[in-house]
């Protein structure tokens, strides 16, 4: 599956919101966004016309998209499988979205970003149920056990990000041991209980590809 490789800050300054790529970085003084930087390729001085309303569902679209790492494709394929179950789409949008081992990872501050997090899974560093799971994407279920491989507890990267969990804590749907790097998918979260999103109108999404 491809991904982007270009440069991070430049799509926080197009969707003009952090979408914390980097990690801890994005909170640095050195965050185009800190520096009240506009969207690439606009004139500073020029006038930001009113969106459209299929510019608004784009935006936030291409918002969510990017925060996890998604191409076009992937992500597609992913909301088509949120529309086939049941109950609101826009809603199991953000559970599939959350219950991604890639994300999961992060949530469990094994690492600073979920481009980090996607490099620990795919370089085999992560076990689900006790067996090595390489693919970014794989779906957790509720009671589903994750956990770092022996040989890769002592990872410099790993050992760094786990220190973030004294500060913020670490999400309600996931039982974390944090001397064991070991952590259990609890339960699928509510749309509530993904604070970082709240901000993320997913209805608009919902619109866009119901055209």
């Amino acid at each position: 599956m491809g991904r982007y490789n270009g440069p991070v800050c430049r799509l926080c300054r197009t969707e003009q919101r952090k979408l914390y790529l980097k990690g801890d970085r994005c909170n640095s003084d050195k965050c185009p966004l800190n520096k009240k930087r506009g969207a690439p390729g606009k004139d500073p001085k020029a006038r930001i016309g009113k969106r459209s309303e299929y510019g608004l569902q784009l935006r936030e679209k291409q918002k969510l998209k990017r925060m996890y790492g998604m191409l076009e494709k992937q992500f597609h394929l992913t909301f088509e499988k949120a529309n086939r179950m049941t109950g609101v789409t826009g809603e199991n949008l953000i559970i599939l979205l959350e219950s991604r081992l890639d994300n999961f990872v992060y949530r469990m501050h094994l690492a600073a970003s979920r481009s980090q997090a996607r490099q620990l899974v795919s370089h085999g560093h992560i076990l689900v149920n006790g067996k090595r799971v390489n693919i970014p994407s794989y779906h957790l279920k509720p009671s589903d056990v994750v956990e770092v491989k022996e040989k890769s507890k002592k990872l410099v990267s790993i050992l760094d990000s786990l220190k973030e969990v004294s500060k913020s804590g670490v999400s309600s749907w996931i039982d974390l041991d944090i001397d064991a790097q070991k952590a259990t998918f609890v339960s699928y979260p509510s749309r509530e209980e993904v604070a970082d999103l709240a901000d993320i109108k997913e209805q608009l999404i919902v619109e866009l590809y119901s055209k």
